[in-house]
């Protein structure tokens, strides 16, 4: 891709209207000053004093805080958050970008708000080192009036955009948002819109899934096609190509450094490398870039190679933000293009 290319398919970016479905989360971070340490009075155990606290939105809310830092006009959230404190934080970083529309983003007085809790040891001049995350789920099925309001607000959505991202986050199945019932009527939203593209990513798999395009990595593209793994480049074009024909939509597989592999229903096959590593790298929020950027470069009718060499782009800038959970804007993307095209 051309500097002049990629300034035309972003400049398209403001005109679009894409939906994120799923489960959001609010990352919360701790910074411990590990040189303020104290031992506890009262129970003889050591002390870690926080300095400093930040949250932002994480699972969907990654992908969708992608969307916004590459400029995308309007997005629409459909999701639900508890009646608690985080569920406000949530909210408010959600709706800290005016292009984001929370009309979709349920309340649910019977939940509890997603939440990743990180402390993080922050000493000067150095990398931010993760302690042991503190997390808050659901474990109960999500109740069927919830999913109901939400196949109501995903049905809504679905007729004003030109793309639904769908990001399962949660562990065990039907506790979050993408629930059987859900995922039922996506089936029938891919039939009523058959243009409509559906971009869709689970830390469960995707197996059983509609036939929407899939983002995955290559252990889940084994585990789809029921084999022990699929290792090789070769292996994993093959193993793409075979699920885009069965499926007639596109499929992207991302590959940590040896890059990005996607196939279309039609035939076309695509790998482009990963960007080389410049320095300490963070993996967090790698793949929800490249599902924002997928996205966002398809729906704006950039070709299959295009989308995914803005993806490998988006990837390695997020991987060199460490501590956080980052984005790449449009500038991101821009400035890393031209150093390599230098180079």
């Amino acid at each position: 891709m051309t500097p002049e290319r990629l300034r035309d398919v972003v400049s398209l970016y403001h005109g679009l209207r894409i939906a994120v479905v799923g489960d959001f989360c609010l990352d919360r971070y701790l910074e411990i000053d590990p040189d303020r340490a104290e031992t506890s009075i009262e129970t003889g155990l050591p002390v870690y004093n926080v300095v400093n606290v930040r949250a932002q939105p994480g699972g969907a809310g990654t992908v969708l805080n992608n969307l916004v830092a590459l400029g995308v006009g309007r997005i629409e959230v459909v999701g639900f958050r508890g009646a608690d404190g985080e569920g406000y934080e949530l909210q408010r970083g959600l709706e800290a970008s005016p292009s984001v529309s929370t009309e979709h983003l349920l309340t649910a007085h019977d939940r509890r708000t997603f939440t990743y809790c990180k402390p993080l040891l922050v000493r000067p001049g150095q990398v931010p080192v993760e302690l042991n995350r503190l997390d808050t789920k659901n474990w109960s099925p999500t109740p069927k009036l919830l999913e109901q309001r939400l196949i109501e607000s995903l049905r809504a959505v679905a007729a004003r955009c030109h793309a639904v991202i769908v990001l399962e986050q949660v562990d065990a199945a039907e506790t979050g948002v993408v629930t059987r019932g859900l995922l039922e009527a996506i089936d029938s939203l891919t039939d009523e819109h058959p243009r409509l593209l559906f971009l869709a990513d689970s830390r469960r798999g995707l197996k059983d899934w509609p036939a929407v395009g899939l983002k995955m990595n290559a252990a889940e593209l084994a585990a789809m096609l029921d084999r022990p793994k699929v290792d090789s480049l070769e292996a994993v074009k093959e193993a793409a190509a075979e699920l885009a024909r069965g499926s007639a939509r596109p499929v992207f597989v991302t590959m940590a450094e040896r890059g990005i592999v996607a196939a279309a229903p039609e035939g076309e096959v695509v790998h482009v490398p990963s960007v080389p590593v410049r320095g300490p790298i963070d993996v967090v929020g790698a793949g929800d870039s490249v599902t924002a950027n997928l996205a966002a470069a398809l729906a704006a009718g950039a070709s299959l190679r295009e989308a995914v060499e803005l993806a490998a782009l988006a990837s390695s800038i997020v991987v060199h933000q460490v501590g956080t959970t980052g984005v790449a804007t449009a500038e991101d993307l821009a400035e890393l293009l031209e150093r390599a095209s230098r180079s």
